[in-house]
């Protein structure tokens, strides 16, 4: 019955009147579209192509297909979908791979149902109504877990060029981390890559607790808008359930793209590198869906990975997510190129949700940690052409002693993963500072080789 009350009593049909690249001009339906609804275009085989209206010219409609537009000419049908875009998400999606329209694409098998209909265009929680971040998580990568510390319900960028390795950290931490629920989004991601990272990356462990969902490149850009609208809602489907949820998009910046494409087809003016004024409006309404959820239900905790241009990291989208986020981690090619990864630039990264999450010592042994970094970052390019000589700063040579340890410290295998405690008691050893654990008490476990106590400092602190 529930099925049968969605069937609209009269379709209203109108016709395509004109056709520009990825555009399409429809007439007679004027007086029942809006900007967002639906239209399927018919075919000259009869075939139905799912579009959206994008805006309004000359009192026709324009809509922009999420299929090819082969076989659609001058006076095809338009006819209008009264269903608001929506899915019916179950627990049972947990394990699966869908598409931006939350059809399953990884061969086993449809997907079952659920009896709620979820948004995908859906509204972030009222600001005063919301919980506040919760405490920290452990996301399984020694580097963030220490110098970028981040809390559930807390939002992160990850801001990379191509290639440094973005995608293996995401990997990890969605193997790792400690949460309920993984919402992975690949928005814009080459075909090939998707099964890798599925099966080499993720891995079945990681797969079994996740939903990924695919929107490849060589999609419409409509699908890849929607890929990313559709991450956000199921991770919203899991919070609501109260369960705390990691959510992890691939990139925003080909979300962002997506945006430029239709507005620009739309016939909307360029403005900072091309992007339209409706893209820096629609960021933040997708990035604000996550965060802390209702008082009293669960959290999204989202990392973005955010692809920068030319490793320009204030170009445009870059700049206007670091507005948005809680924090931003850097990940540079200089880093990646001496082979140590992941390739963090610790300095140039930042959580602001530190250093009200940790305690006295914790703030303590990162602060000196930091410092002796910049201190070598500063004085690197002496150090290399032989034209400091030790002893001539007692801080530079500190530094310089330290640099081997914290290099070893910040460098982690995809295979190993580090937890939360033991990198604050390794890095406690490295900097030779006191650390009682993170209640104030001693650890109740002695540590391990990789973790060794500030009585017992490592061989490359003693250099």
């Amino acid at each position: 019955m529930r099925e049968l009350a969605r069937v609209p009593d009269v379709t209203v049909y109108g016709k395509v009147a004109a056709i520009l690249g990825m555009l399409v001009e429809i007439a007679g339906l004027e007086d029942s579209l809006s900007i967002g609804s639906r239209v399927d275009l018919v075919d000259r085989a009869g075939n139905r192509v799912p579009s959206e209206v994008v805006g309004f010219r000359d009192g026709r409609a324009l809509a922009m297909s999420f299929g090819s537009l082969d076989g659609v000419g001058l006076g095809s049908k338009a006819v209008l979908v009264h269903d608001e875009p929506a899915i019916r998400p179950t627990n049972a999606w947990l394990g699966r791979v869908v598409n931006a329209l939350g059809e399953p694409i990884d061969g086993k098998g449809p997907l079952p149902l659920g009896h709620k209909a979820c948004r995908i265009r859906a509204n972030p929680p009222p600001a005063h109504l919301r919980a506040r971040v919760g405490g920290k998580i452990d996301l399984g990568v020694r580097s963030i877990n220490t110098f970028t510390t981040v809390c559930q319900g807390q939002r992160l960028g990850i801001f990379a060029a191509s290639g440094i390795g973005k995608s293996v950290t995401m990997s990890m931490m969605a193997k790792y981390t400690n949460l309920d629920v993984n919402v992975i989004g690949l928005i814009g991601e080459r075909g090939r890559e998707v099964q890798e990272f599925l099966e080499d990356e993720l891995g079945p462990e990681g797969l079994a607790r996740s939903v990924v969902v695919v929107a490849t490149s060589d999609e419409s850009p409509l699908l890849r808008r929607q890929a990313a609208q559709m991450t956000l809602t199921l991770a919203e489907f899991f919070r609501d359930q109260g369960r705390h949820v990691l959510c992890m998009m691939d990139s925003v910046t080909r979300f962002a793209m997506a945006l430029r494409e239709i507005g620009l087809s739309a016939g909307e003016p360029p403005a900072s590198k091309g992007y339209t004024p409706s893209v820096f409006a629609g960021l933040p309404r997708l990035l604000e869906r996550a965060g802390p959820g209702l008082v009293g239900s669960g959290s999204i905790t989202g990392l973005f990975t955010v692809l920068v241009e030319g490793d320009d990291h204030d170009e445009p989208i870059a700049d206007a997510c670091r507005g948005i986020l809680d924090g931003h981690i850097v990940l540079e090619r200089a880093i990646a190129e001496r082979g140590r990864y992941p390739a963090i630039n610790v300095l140039r990264s930042l959580s602001r949700t530190m250093p009200n999450c940790n305690n006295e010592q914790q703030n303590d042994m990162i602060r000196v940690a930091r410092q002796n970094m910049s201190v070598y970052d500063d004085m690197a390019e002496l150090i290399r052409l032989g034209a400091y000589r030790r002893g001539t700063d007692p801080t530079v040579d500190r530094a310089i002693e330290l640099r081997p340890a914290l290099e070893k410290f910040l460098s982690q295998r995809k295979s190993e993963r580090s937890d939360l405690e033991a990198g604050y008691q390794e890095l406690a050893a490295i900097v030779a500072m006191p650390y009682d654990g993170a209640d104030g008490a001693a650890p109740t476990e002695t540590p391990t080789p990789e973790a060794p106590t500030p009585e017992a400092p490592t061989p490359e602190a003693k250099a």
